[in-house]
């Protein structure tokens, strides 16, 4: 994390205008190539343990990061606050990412991603909890459905896949923690959130090779053959995924991007049936109905908060 020697130009800037449709068309990007990260990371785990292929993902997309950091000139001397954010929120990364890779050993792509996708609701609790974010209860009973949704997920998958089922559930939470550590992060360029994390979550990873058992996808075998091409396929869709995710945020609202999360799932579904010929059971799709149903909701609560006039006689949503 050196300072780079040469000046950062970036004078004050005029506000660039919301650019909606290429915004959209950049998370739609994000939701076609975020699905190839876990497809790489399931190939990987038939000869790898799950902590050496998240070291390796960081360790790549720390790599690609950095050089991109590098040749746009950016800044990436790190005040002790945004050390210290930048550490909480590469290991809030490496748990949510190991928790991810070790529930595909077992399960599949998209009951895993289905279970994950509860994060919004926990993300909103937190805000609520540690925030003091307002919170309605229509927004918690969306959030009580959609936990039902992932328990609909979660509950035969307990019995197929046993404790692996319930990986993607710390997934959820500490992405969730991720998200509200990045939001006060915003003094640091995209970029050198992303090159900075990732360096940060290799120093933080590398001790799991030794401290989790084998287990749980601890050790270190040296890969050969495919293992290379899975990780530096996987290193890469991380890499492009976050960049189209960023830049979307930057040329869209938030409100209309949000949904468009959701095609992930789609996405993440026709892999897993391509690649390994997964395809959800029925309940499984109950469930991915009522987490969809109910973050579309949330989303729609929020669009409304944002647009009523704020003060002491506004109720929360």
């Amino acid at each position: 994390m050196k300072p780079q020697t040469a000046p950062l130009a970036a004078p004050l800037a005029a506000p660039q205008p919301d650019r909606p449709l290429l915004g959209a068309l950049l998370m739609l990007g994000f939701c076609a190539t975020a699905p190839l990260i876990d497809v790489g990371s399931k190939l990987a785990t038939r000869s790898l343990p799950v902590a050496e292929i998240t070291v390796a993902r960081f360790v790549v997309q720390g790599v690609l990061m950095l050089a991109l950091a590098l040749v746009l000139r950016i800044r990436l001397r790190l005040t002790r606050r945004e050390l210290l954010l930048t550490v909480a929120r590469a290991a809030l990364s490496l748990i949510a990412t190991i928790g991810f890779v070790g529930a595909m050993v077992r399960m599949p792509i998209a009951d895993a991603l289905a279970i994950a996708q509860i994060e919004p609701f926990i993300l909103m609790f937190l805000g609520w909890a540690l925030l003091s974010e307002s919170v309605g209860p229509r927004r918690i009973l969306a959030s009580v459905v959609g936990f039902a949704g992932a328990l609909l997920v979660v509950q035969p998958g307990l019995a197929t896949y046993g404790i692996a089922a319930v990986l993607p559930l710390v997934t959820a939470v500490s992405f969730a923690g991720y998200m509200l550590v990045t939001r006060q992060l915003r003094s640091l360029a995209p970029v050198a959130q992303q090159a900075t994390t990732a360096m940060a979550a290799v120093v933080i990873g590398l001790p799991f090779l030794w401290i989790l058992p084998d287990s749980l996808g601890g050790g270190a075998v040296w890969p050969e053959g495919a293992a290379w091409l899975y990780l530096g396929g996987m290193g890469m869709a991380a890499t492009l995924a976050h960049i189209f995710l960023t830049y979307a945020l930057r040329l869209a609202p938030s409100a209309l991007i949000a949904p468009l999360g959701y095609v992930e799932l789609a996405s993440a579904t026709l892999l897993g049936w391509l690649v390994f010929g997964d395809f959800p059971a029925p309940m499984v799709w109950a469930g991915i109905a009522l987490i969809v149903a109910s973050g579309l909701y949330l989303i729609h609560r929020e669009q409304l908060a944002h647009r009523r006039p704020q003060g002491p006689a506004s109720p929360p949503l």
